[in-house]
């Protein structure tokens, strides 16, 4: 539980650097989608946390717990109801589909790179901005696991 715990913060110091650093010098929708990719994986460390919370509280048996990723998202959401994880499980399954389709590249080597994707028939932008704003949701989110796994 708690080494996922850290790989999650791993995670998150790379999307940090990726968008401070990286980002700020290379502004292309390559490094933007690489940094989705990268908070997918916090995420996953943090689902991970989640349902290894839950065996321990006893809320599932562990012979249950799903393997897809998709899945345990699922579960995760069903398990936990507080509108964290619902807020949280839902960016989750946007920037899966996010990093699933190909992005129409806008604007790159400049301040306002933008990566459009068709999901589900609503376009969604990931610029800069939105990738700051989805590091701050997971790094809060990730502050509320630990805070779950250390009571």
């Amino acid at each position: 539980m708690k080494e996922s715990l850290h790989e999650a913060k791993d995670e998150l110091k790379r999307v940090d650097h990726q968008i401070y650093v990286s980002l700020k010098y290379t502004r292309t929708v390559d490094v933007l989608m690489n940094c989705i990719g990268r908070m997918i994986d916090s995420y996953n460390c943090l689902i991970t946390s989640l349902l290894r919370l839950a065996v321990e509280k006893k809320m599932i048996k562990e012979e249950y717990l799903p393997n897809t990723p998709l899945e345990r998202g699922n579960m995760a959401k069903d398990l936990f109801k507080d509108e964290i994880v619902q807020k949280n499980m839902q960016l989750y399954f946007l920037l899966r589909k996010i990093h699933k389709s190909t992005p129409k590249k806008e604007q790159e080597f400049r301040r306002h790179v933008t990566a459009r994707v068709n999901i589900d028939g609503k376009e969604a932008i990931v610029d800069i901005d939105n990738a700051t704003e989805y590091y701050f949701t997971i790094k809060e989110f990730c502050e509320w696991v630990e805070q779950k796994v250390s009571e």
